[in-house]
């Protein structure tokens, strides 16, 4: 069984490009004595712990889709039907990412990261981790992405998911990094299947294309308990074996990957399935984690495996199917009658049997020679009751009632109760993707990590495609647009969570403009702006309708200065309020804060003395008479003169000049 990994570019594996450059150095063995027998003895702790649950899992494998059934027999569907309605609610609601600075002038970097997500995730096939990632959890409890390995070519890095049933762990972890650093998995580690081609083309292995291989048995093999298992339940011929293959390109390799501690380090471990012989190791330097990311549905506090789908479903799933095949045979009971005859006058009993026209001979009087067999009436509606009592502790445990599964209910509600019910519903499943949540910042930070540690600058530019509401734009990324001062904050929220905030504010704010406008001080164009964005309108759609004033534009392109800590003098013909609202995204340096002060002294100035400061009408910048504002300041002096007199603090000198000048 291979790796799975997502199609990447032009479908080319990543396995075997030169994606970690530690892979490629040869493998030192005299570097990890004793290395092979502490892997050994760990599996083998690690199995013998999880060997119960492992086995639960092949069953409910088995259950989940049963086609090998008794065909006169039904499999009620209880399980699949739960499982899907949960599925399609979670994976709808998809959880958005934003990186958010921690730092003055990591603005621009944060927002470009945000920007180069939602790039990747098209390019690493997120939607489709997202699908197995959500349907492993649901059905396992938890479930794991390793997220380690860069693709150098695309620039990409590679999430891969783990299949939860050959997966190994420290029985005394509570998650795969704990909590807080602490009860997280000492060891862990799965059972892969490459085929000889695959091996060696793998960049690790390339030392090792001899190493003889003892493939485990069947009945020792994780990988093949699961694939049997899968396999049996959509009825394929179990018994095919791959022997045929063996010493081809196609024959299949059982590889062990173990994570675990040694000698003070972290490490990635590869060895032969009878442990003989160490294949790879990679030495975890940069990270205190282990690239792994779990993900759980309904966690249980200081537990690793919580609760699935399954463990609540299972059982009435088992006793629904009891009952409806009884039912089906209590059915044939009843449509099926059965009859008493008298054999000393009914001889031959084949002239019971219906035919049109048939006359049968009898001795004697045919009165009473054929009885119905008086039968007990089955409760019918005790089978209801039972069906239905199984079907709602079900529906109760995973929050599915039956309008969630698009079902009209059995019973008449009002409106009210139908959406008090859907409210209810989608509270528990806010629930799940707020707990999603925890799993998809620390993939984003993970992603962050790896960008980080790998995208080297030998590897040139990365060309990253921003699709904004006018069409896309191309930008051009190398490791220095990537990093930041500081790691930056990582934001999850869900769509649907969001969508209801969103429609919740704007129409908040709708019935608070109509007094807001009415307001001849109020910042309408903002009010506006907001309006447009809680509408869901693009900011370059926005843009475009309500195009930035000279001020605007002006005040953006101050901002570039004052980042770089350069003076800059105000205007008379400024228009204050503005400036002051677009330099509050300026960098917090000296002379920001200066010309910020300048604006708030001008427009005391305008309060005092208006007459130096013709007002603006509907919103819009017209110029002043330039030449009767020169003689205003003849004849009052310089700005700096009468802030002075004022008693108001007065602004930077080289402003106060520039501004007199006007």
């Amino acid at each position: 069984m291979s790796i799975y990994t997502p199609a990447i570019g032009k479908n080319k594996r990543s396995t075997g490009d030169k994606m970690i450059d530690r892979f490629l150095d040869k493998l030192d063995e005299e570097k990890y004595p004793n290395l092979l027998k502490q892997i050994e003895d760990e599996y083998k702790v690690a199995l013998d712990f999880q060997k119960p649950k492992l086995e639960t899992w092949y069953k409910r494998l088995k259950l989940y889709n049963n086609q090998t059934r008794k065909k006169d027999a039904v499999g009620d569907p209880l399980l699949f039907t739960i499982f899907q309605t949960v599925l399609a609610s979670i994976y709808f609601d998809k959880l958005m990412v934003e990186f958010v600075e921690r730092e003055e002038g990591d603005e621009e970097i944060a927002e470009t990261l945000t920007n180069l997500a939602k790039y990747d995730y098209d390019l690493m096939e997120k939607d489709v981790i997202d699908f197995f990632w959500i349907w492993d959890a649901l059905f396992f409890g938890r479930s794991y992405v390793l997220f380690y390995n860069f693709d150098s070519k695309e620039k990409v890095p590679v999430p891969e998911i783990i299949d939860p049933t050959t997966l190994l762990r420290d029985p005394r972890a509570v998650a795969v990094n704990g909590y807080r650093g602490r009860n997280f998995a000492r060891f862990l580690g799965r059972e892969l299947w490459f085929s000889r081609y695959e091996f060696e083309n793998d960049a690790r292995f390339k030392d090792k294309k001899d190493v003889v291989f003892s493939t485990p048995a069947p009945s020792d093999s994780l990988v093949a308990k699961a694939r049997e298992m899968r396999q049996t339940a959509q009825e394929h011929n179990i018994k095919v074996k791959d022997k045929f293959f063996e010493g081809t390109d196609n024959e299949e390799i059982a590889i062990i990957e173990w994570f675990t501690h040694y000698k003070g380090k972290k490490i990635v471990a590869y060895t032969t399935s009878d442990f003989k012989s160490l294949l790879h190791v990679v030495e975890l330097k940069d990270t205190k984690e282990w690239p792994i990311i779990d993900r759980t549905i309904y966690p249980t506090s200081h537990d690793w495996d919580g609760t699935s789908i399954p463990d609540l479903v299972e059982d009435k799933q088992r006793q629904r199917a009891v009952v409806q095949n009884l039912s089906i045979k209590m059915l044939k009971y009843i449509l099926y009658p059965m009859y008493l005859y008298d054999q000393s006058r009914i001889p031959n009993k084949a002239n019971l049997r219906f035919d049109f026209n048939k006359f049968i001979p009898v001795q004697g009087s045919p009165a009473g020679a054929v009885e119905p067999l008086n039968k007990v009436n089955p409760n019918l509606a005790l089978v209801d009751y039972i069906l239905q009592t199984l079907d709602t502790a079900a529906q109760r445990a995973t929050a599915t009632p039956e309008i969630q599964q698009g079902i009209i209910s059995s019973e008449r509600r009002t409106l009210g109760e139908l959406n008090l019910v859907a409210s209810k519903v989608d509270t528990r499943y806010s629930l799940a993707a707020k707990i999603f949540g925890w799993s998809e910042k620390r993939f984003w930070r993970q992603w962050y990590w790896i960008y980080k540690k790998k995208f080297k600058k030998n590897m040139g530019e990365k060309i990253v495609r921003i699709q904004g509401a006018f069409g896309a734009k191309w930008r051009k990324l190398t490791p220095e647009n990537l990093k930041t001062k500081k790691d930056p904050d990582i934001r999850i929220e869900s769509f649907i969570v969001s969508e209801a905030k969103r429609i919740k504010e704007r129409n908040s704010l709708l019935a608070f403009a109509q007094v807001l406008l009415q307001d001849p001080g109020s910042n309408k164009r903002y009010v506006i702006k907001k309006l447009a964005r809680l509408y869901g309108f693009e900011k370059d759609e926005i843009e475009r309708m309500i195009p930035p004033t000279i001020d605007e534009m002006r005040a953006e392109e101050e901002n570039e200065a004052l980042n770089k800590n350069k003076t800059v003098p105000i205007s008379a013909n400024d228009d204050h309020v503005v400036h002051l609202e677009i330099h509050k995204k300026a960098n917090q340096t000296p002379a920001t804060f200066a010309h910020i002060e300048a604006h708030k002294a001008a427009l005391l100035l305008a309060k005092e003395r208006p007459e130096l400061f013709p007002q603006l009408s509907n919103q819009q910048s017209q110029k002043l008479e330039v030449e009767k504002l020169k003689a205003q300041a003849q004849n009052l002096g310089s700005i700096a003169d009468i802030l002075e007199v004022a008693g108001k603090p007065q602004p930077p000198s080289k402003v106060a000049e520039e501004v007199s000048k006007q």
